[in-house]
């Protein structure tokens, strides 16, 4: 018995799934394992400023930006497994090279290659598509995000960790001489471990989604010219506008994100370890949001009501930061309950609880509206593209954002980042107006995958 539209067997099609979760959160974790120790990393080498550290953290997502779009249309033409395998492999390479790296261009050259095998989610996002029938991607395609939003949990204290003196003797006394082990290298090897695990996991246990003919298909069709079939893809009836919508709510979102730290700490006076608690809760509500949220509103609202509720929760989340403090002050002390819970902290947390809410029903619900407009042999290279698309506004959201925040004030981020989201409920709205042009896929003939 098949899922109708899929072409897998309901068991493969759930294992499929698992396993593509798994991996992706292993290769988050490496991810992850390394936000904490990179900052202090890059300034223990000559020349390593501010400004370094923030062109190494735009060299990642400057590759993603070229690679999403390459991986997806490659995993078009040979298969989702093989794609996945090798960009694994790769992120394994990568950060084996930043732990030893002796100088700052093999940092850069570790950050650029991870940022190229990074671009393998398109291909993670394609292979749900290809298991999962269009009514039930949005709920599958949550948590694809929820395993995004537990690898930046577990991988930011997994990390800091690590680095502890007391972590980097215990380990470097098991292991020979040979081998560096110190509080950047450390951190270092288990994100290239997290990746290689990955490895063995999806070889020995990922079915292939596509079959031979979908696969010989999609190479007829882009042999002819790669940048053709990328620009068929863009030129798919109601894909252009969500595009630009990827495009502005990353850009606005990774500025609010980079933007945040420095305005607790201003503003709140937090210090590291107050900020990452409140980054912990930001990532729990996330991995709850796209995990069972999402999930259980697709089952009754479209993705076009559904996006266009998400973005609604950001615009006013993003732009009440910088009031939140504000808004605390008219709210009750619960210091009674919680000794730590001061009428600011509880104004900032309810301002805070919107982001998470808005951004995992809107990324996951943009993300369905693209699986739904892009054909069957299209949707790897489609993902690619999106992926592509979030990828540049995080090179240049960022670092646009950090200049508002020095040069015009705390408040500018936010109040730019909540004003860029307002074209994307536009944008969506008029989707809703325009017909779906997605080609539901033949049952499987009986393929082994």
């Amino acid at each position: 018995m098949t899922d109708t539209g899929t072409g897998i067997t309901g068991s493969r099609r759930r294992r499929g799934l698992a396993v593509v979760f798994f991996v992706v959160f292993l290769d988050l974790l490496g991810f992850g394992i390394i936000i904490p120790i990179l900052p202090y990393y890059t300034r223990t080498f000559p020349g390593g400023t501010e400004f370094v550290i923030g062109l190494l953290a735009a060299s990642y997502s400057a590759m993603q930006f070229v690679f999403a779009p390459l991986l997806g249309s490659l995993s078009d033409r040979v298969g989702r497994r093989p794609v996945l395998v090798v960009s694994l492999g790769g992120s394994v390479v990568a950060w084996t090279v930043f732990g030893l790296a002796d100088a700052l261009w093999l940092l850069f050259l570790s950050r650029l290659l991870a940022g190229a095998m990074g671009g393998n989610l398109s291909t993670a996002q394609a292979y749900v598509a290809d298991v999962t029938p269009p009514e039930r991607r949005a709920a599958a395609l949550g948590f694809i995000g929820a395993a995004f939003g537990l690898g930046f949990i577990f991988g930011p204290g997994i990390g800091a960790v690590l680095s502890f003196d007391a972590t980097v003797a215990a380990v470097d006394g098991f292991l020979p001489a040979a081998v560096p082990i110190t509080r950047f290298s450390l951190p270092s090897f288990a994100a290239a471990a997290a990746s290689l695990g990955g490895v063995f996991v999806a070889l020995l246990f990922l079915p292939e989604s596509r079959t031979v003919s979908e696969s010989t298909g999609a190479t007829a069709t882009e042999r002819t010219s790669p940048i053709t079939q990328l620009r068929t893809a863009v030129a798919t009836p109601g894909l252009r506008p969500l595009l630009v919508a990827f495009f502005l709510v990353s850009f606005a979102f990774s500025g609010v994100q980079v933007m945040f730290v420095p305005y607790v700490a201003d503003i709140y006076g937090y210090t590291a370890a107050q900020s990452a608690l409140l980054l912990t809760y930001i990532g729990v509500l996330a991995v709850v949001t796209q995990g069972v949220l999402v999930g259980r509103l697709s089952a009754r609202y479209s993705p076009v009501r559904l996006s266009l509720f998400g973005t609604g929760l950001l615009v006013v989340g993003v732009g009440a930061i910088p009031i939140s403090r504000a808004i605390g002050s008219v709210l009750p002390d619960l210091t009674a309950l919680a000794p730590f819970l001061t009428a600011d902290l509880f104004g900032l947390l309810l301002v805070l609880t919107l982001l998470p809410l808005g951004n995992g029903i809107l990324s996951v619900t943009l993300t369905a509206l693209v699986s739904q407009r892009a054909s069957a042999a299209l949707q790897g290279s489609a993902f690619g593209i999106t992926q592509g698309a979030g990828s540049l506004a995080r090179t240049v959201g960022p670092p646009v954002m950090g200049g508002l925040y020095f040069a015009v004030g705390y408040w500018s981020p936010f109040v730019v980042g909540s004003v860029l989201l307002l074209p994307v409920l536009w944008l969506v709205a008029k989707l809703g107006t325009t017909p779906e042009t997605y080609e539901p896929r033949p049952a499987d003939p009986g393929h082994a995958r």
